[in-house]
């Protein structure tokens, strides 16, 4: 385990995962991440089972209910809610009979449970009038504020139900617009604000500073606000290393190491490419970023952790299990011989 408590020179998932049978889908991920397995999430089941959609679950005295476009807050407990709180409970049990049938209840070994984040639920979120949640500061405050709330009574139950250590990954796929301010408001006439950062630092970190567990923030952005990320009170930052870009993101990383943060490297394609790759081609590039920023090999037993690059819920079941494998390859490779990898 690292400082930040997130394993290293293992693999683990980003969170979504093809198909809609939660049993089957646990027996898998606890089978093939013994590392760091994750509680799955199966969008395939529509309205409730999605990263968004999922939160309403874990929300305390918030709920959503759906638009044309997605979702509102809810003055009332609605069948979204419930829908999304039958799910939950659903995979939940099925991540409890995975777990003991693999024999690992005492074994130490944490597991990760991934939640949408209050930057992410405030851009896709709509208040009951029609506009972001983003919109109305106060709004944001409160999704922020139940979200913290509830994710630490989540937590507290698969800690107690698994006999482990958890490790929770906050998603921020609209982290980037909601910073740029790229966010289309209520009509084309309507624009959503950038959100300052030192505003939006705060809100991220009123959800990741009151967990008393191992911390992740995730984000599958085209360019990862790293820096942002690093200044943030998490423990670990995840993206796809194949949206690194030039100098500026490169130093983005080497900063992040020197600050502390373990990395979550997505590194192996979400969907099939039209050659495999075998594990060397996915783990080659891990070997040259280190390389290129001065760190020894040995940093990516110690400081990395290896993912797909974003969650795998698009993916052919087929390439979702090849997916895993190579990403269970690469951390091998880099835990027992980065060295022989490329020459240096």
């Amino acid at each position: 385990m690292t400082p930040g408590g997130i394993p290293a020179g293992v693999a683990t998932g980003v969170g979504s995962w093809p198909g809609t049978d939660p049993r089957e889908a646990a027996a898998v991920i606890v089978g093939e991440l013994p590392g760091l397995p994750h509680l799955v999430e199966l969008p395939g089941r529509g309205v409730g089972a999605d990263t968004v959609g999922r939160v309403s679950a874990l929300l305390v005295d918030m709920r959503f209910d759906t638009t044309p476009r997605g979702y509102r807050l809810a003055a009332r407990p609605g069948g979204v809610s419930r829908r999304a709180h039958d799910l939950l409970r659903t995979d939940l049990d099925a991540l409890q009979e995975a777990w003991e049938n693999a024999g690992l209840r005492g074994s130490g070994r944490p597991v990760k449970v991934q939640a949408a984040g209050p930057l992410t639920l405030a851009a896709q979120v709509e208040l009951p009038h029609g506009h972001r949640v983003l919109t109305d500061r106060g709004a944001v405050r409160d999704l922020a504020d139940s979200l913290a709330e509830g994710l630490a009574a989540h937590i507290a139950e698969i800690a107690a139900r698994l006999e482990t250590e958890v490790v929770l990954q906050l998603d921020e796929p609209s982290l980037a617009d909601v910073l740029n301010g790229s966010l289309r408001g209520a009509s084309v006439l309507n624009t959503v604000p950038a959100v300052p950062e030192p505003e939006a630092l705060s809100i991220l970190d009123a959800v990741l500073a009151p967990q008393r567990v191992a911390t992740l923030v995730h984000t599958c952005a085209n360019r990862p606000p790293l820096d942002f990320l690093r200044r943030s009170a998490a423990g670990a930052l995840g993206f796809d290393l194949a949206t690194l870009s030039g100098t500026a993101g490169l130093d983005a990383v080497g900063e992040a190491l020197d600050a502390g943060k373990h990395l979550v490297l997505g590194m192996v394609p979400t969907t099939k490419p039209g050659t495999p790759p075998t594990w060397r081609d996915i783990a080659e590039p891990g070997a040259r970023l280190m390389d290129r920023l001065g760190f020894p090999r040995s940093e990516l037993a110690r400081r990395v952790t290896v993912s797909p690059a974003c969650g795998l819920g698009g993916a052919s079941l087929g390439w979702a299990r090849d997916a895993l494998r190579l990403a269970a390859d690469t951390a091998k490779a880099f835990a027992q011989d980065p060295e022989s990898l490329v020459p240096q």
